[in-house]
């Protein structure tokens, strides 16, 4: 098979596609840990992006490398069975790996696919199903219960039910497409440091966003089936909640027959100190739409769809999809999951999160143009005085070869490895600090 030259990649790409791929070329063999490793420029990067958060640990992790699990992972690449009807070995193991290592007590129920956006649309199938199957039995003779209570700057994926869930700083990811009239409510999210005033005015606006999600349910009742929301609001700008805020919505959901849903896919496996985001917090949700570093993506549940009978769990071809959760990815997820728990770095998340926190801290007390610092683990971010600042600082530190992530209207993310060290994060805070001056 001829290759194409490092040079040609982009002009390719650009030939045959839109082409807006970032400036760089993935070197697979010279990537290591958390430095991404620039083909075209033969350069390494401090990489805080890991392909979009979706990479768990480093590159080329030596587990990953040894030639057992290299021998094994290209016997399973050859070939692309429908897996969720041919089931095989490496299934298993991944199903066993994720329901024991990574999922909650709670989860009784699973559900994989390839896509955060499909994972998303199967845990808002499910709950419709619920709701219109309790509301038959309750006596409705039309089918009740199709509406999504959702909040605004929210990201749940970019096509199907999902368009009308999405509606972050970027208009481009949903305009002009298709989408259904789901209430949509004012997310509360706080201001750092949360001093008094702050909780105070945050507060404030919990109660406007209760008071709407209570009219939405006095004026469309029997047809919202689910509630949906992210823990912490990833590409929305990273806005954090308060668990008070948490707990009321997990009561109006108990008190009114409506399904807890949280977007898990960017803020899930790890990355928060936790192995989920909401752990953080004093409440459980129903239903957790997971992906990214994951690898493969899905649906885990409580044992609240068995209220009805045929849930989407139970029933055959409720739900389904050709490949499932895709073999390959679960046999590398399979070894991911071995790692992590292995080497502890669901804590190392969480202890060097806090030191990434300490570090932004010390750099807003340094620079006027750094604000509102907000983390939880390795989830972190930071703002910046306007959009242009923000693209601009982003940059200046790619120019030094620091890889980091926009959110929202004016901040800077964090998504890096779960086995990111302080020495790294010492060098990622130098890199922005000049970047941040050189703006």
């Amino acid at each position: 098979m001829s290759r194409i030259p490092v040079d040609k990649v982009h002009d390719v790409m650009k030939e045959y596609t839109i082409g807006d791929g970032q400036d760089l070329i993935y070197d697979y063999e010279k990537s290591h840990g958390s430095y991404f490793y620039d083909a075209m420029r033969d350069e390494e990067y401090l990489d805080l992006f890991t392909f979009y958060a979706t990479l768990p640990i480093g590159h080329n992790h030596p587990k990953l490398r040894e030639d057992d699990f290299l021998d094994r992972l290209a016997s399973v690449a050859v070939n692309k069975p429908s897996s969720t009807d041919i089931y095989t070995q490496e299934i298993a193991e991944f199903t066993k790996k994720f329901a024991e290592t990574a999922a909650p007590g709670w989860a009784e129920h699973f559900f994989f696919i390839s896509g955060g956006t499909l994972a998303v649309e199967n845990a808002l199938k499910t709950a419709m199903d619920w709701k219109i199957k309790k509301n038959f039995k309750r006596g409705k003779e039309e089918e009740l219960g199709h509406q999504v209570i959702h909040f605004e700057d929210s990201f749940h994926g970019r096509s199907g039910y999902t368009l009308s869930l999405t509606n972050t700083f970027d208009p481009r990811k949903y305009k002009y497409f298709t989408r259904f009239d789901w209430p949509r409510v004012e997310a509360p999210a706080l201001r750092f440091p949360v001093t008094e005033e702050v909780k105070k005015d945050v507060k404030k606006q919990e109660q406007r966003s209760i008071e709407q999600i209570n009219e939405a349910i006095e004026e469309r009742g029997e047809d919202i089936a689910s509630l949906i929301i992210e823990p912490i609001q990833g590409e929305g700008g990273d806005k954090h909640f308060r668990s008070e805020f948490f707990q009321k919505l997990r009561k109006i959901c108990d008190e009114n027959e409506i399904m807890f849903v949280l977007d898990e896919i960017q803020a899930g496996m790890g990355l928060t100190g936790e192995w989920w985001a909401y752990q953080n917090y004093d409440f459980e949700p129903d239903m957790i739409a997971y992906g990214k570093k994951s690898q493969v993506c899905g649906i885990m549940s409580n044992e609240r769809v068995e209220e009805v009978e045929d849930h989407c769990f139970e029933e055959s071809s409720r739900l389904n999809s050709t490949w499932g959760g895709n073999l390959v990815d679960m046999f590398r997820a399979t070894k991911y999951l071995e790692i992590i728990e292995e080497e502890n770095l669901v804590q190392n998340a969480e202890e060097v999160g806090n030191y990434l926190q300490d570090a932004l801290l010390d750099l807003q007390e340094d620079l006027n143009a750094v604000s509102n610092v907000r983390g939880e683990g390795l989830m972190c971010a930071f703002d910046l005085p306007t959009t242009d600042i923000r693209d601009d600082v982003k940059e200046e530190a790619f120019e030094r070869n620091l890889l980091i992530l926009k959110s929202g209207e004016r901040s800077i993310r964090f998504r890096p490895p779960l086995d990111l060290n302080e020495e790294e994060v010492d060098e990622g805070i130098s890199i922005l600090e000049k970047s941040i001056k050189s703006s």
